[in-house]
């Protein structure tokens, strides 16, 4: 049978009965723009993060590029981040005015290696923006103690409702940095009916900024403390994100209940890597994502099986065109690198049945000959 890689179809026709009448509850309501919905919302996301505030904004990328604005991050700074992942957050940076400057990955989780971060700090370095990639966290501590003067930025676009475990509590994606990001593209675990995005912060000035800086600058109609720019959160998209909140611990269980199903069964696959999840984590897999030096063969493979499958992410940022001014060359971060060449994501979404994992596990095992 066919396996999509997400199917989005099958989600909304479980809670359909929820998301429709609070859709048309904001469009009886006619308040489109920064309605209830929103700080409905954005108190729901500051209580889940385990931080005092959240700022709803239109989009993930937004999110990264007023939390940058929000710290006076320009031309003439740098901002630390790591190559292998989505393109907003060196692009968001770029967008600010400021230089992205990149640092190679842990081999095992993803993750920007705290060592290898704080050896890219200069005199014009002004913050740290690790991602929390395929649903895990990154180490923010680690980042923390080696680079205790620098803002952290956390991307926690892929990352909503994970934790980490530090000093003997579970923390959450968002509540250990400076200022944490969500995006709610409707691939992600909370994913809207377009884009959105979120920030959150435990800082009383920067919440009052960022809320400024969405909207031109602008708390009081009409009166410009600073150039902001027009970034809100839709009313609409608050209201489903809202409703599907309360299913968002259900969707994360099942998640690493497919994770640990994968796990058993290419257990005795040498050819393949599966995920390599931090001992203080708890991932809320945004992705399932494998490692063989055959991905691209076994890609195909999956493609004639009728398996959805997907690339994150085949080609480093420091290798894009649009960075070649940064002056970075092949091999400047092997790790980075290698896991481009390797990587692979399978299903993993909550709908996701037995029957159609065991199609997935019975076509990678047989391209293995197994």
């Amino acid at each position: 049978m066919p396996v999509p890689l997400l199917d989005l179809r099958a989600q909304h026709a479980r809670i359909r009965e929820k998301i429709i009448p609070a859709m048309m509850q904001v469009i009886e309501d006619q308040s489109f723009i920064l309605g209830k919905p929103v700080e409905d919302f954005e108190r729901q996301v500051a209580a889940l993060s385990h931080t005092r505030y959240a700022i709803g904004c239109a989009n993930g990328s937004d999110a990264l590029l007023l939390s940058l604005r929000a710290l006076d991050i320009g031309a003439g700074h740098e901002v630390i981040t790591t190559p292998f992942t989505f393109f907003a957050t060196a692009g968001m940076t770029h967008n600010s005015g400021a230089k992205p400057v990149f640092a190679d990955i842990d081999a095992e989780t993803f993750s920007m290696n705290p060592d290898a971060a704080a050896a890219a700090v200069t005199s014009r370095t002004r913050a740290v923006m690790p991602v929390d990639l395929f649903g895990q966290m990154s180490p923010i501590e680690r980042y923390r103690a080696a680079m205790p003067k620098l803002p952290l930025i956390e991307d926690a676009a892929q990352s909503i409702g994970a934790s980490r475990s530090f000093d003997g509590e579970a923390r959450m994606a968002g509540e250990m940095a400076t200022i944490g990001t969500f995006s709610f593209f409707p691939s992600k675990n909370l994913g809207g009916y377009g884009d959105g995005g979120m920030i959150v912060t435990q800082d009383d000035h920067l919440a009052m900024r960022l809320r400024r800086l969405r909207t031109h600058g602008a708390i009081k109609t009409y009166v410009h403390e600073e150039v902001g720019m027009n970034s809100r959160l839709d009313t609409l998209q608050a209201a489903v994100l809202s409703a599907k909140l309360a299913y968002l611990d259900e969707w994360s269980e099942a998640r690493r209940r497919h994770a640990a199903y994968y796990d058993a069964a290419f257990r005795d696959l040498a050819e393949i890597r599966t995920p390599a999840i931090d001992e203080a984590n708890e991932s809320i897999y945004n992705q399932y994502t494998i490692r063989t030096e055959r991905r691209d063969a076994l890609q195909e493979h999956l493609k004639a099986c009728e398996i959805g499958t997907a690339i994150y992410y085949p080609i480093p940022l420091h290798l894009q065109q649009c960075f070649a001014y940064l002056g970075y060359k092949p091999g400047a971060f092997p790790e980075s690198e290698r896991a481009s060449k390797e990587v692979l994501s399978l299903p993993v979404y909550p709908e996701l049945s037995q029957a159609q994992q065991d199609e997935v596990i019975e076509a990678v095992r047989s391209f293995f000959g197994r």
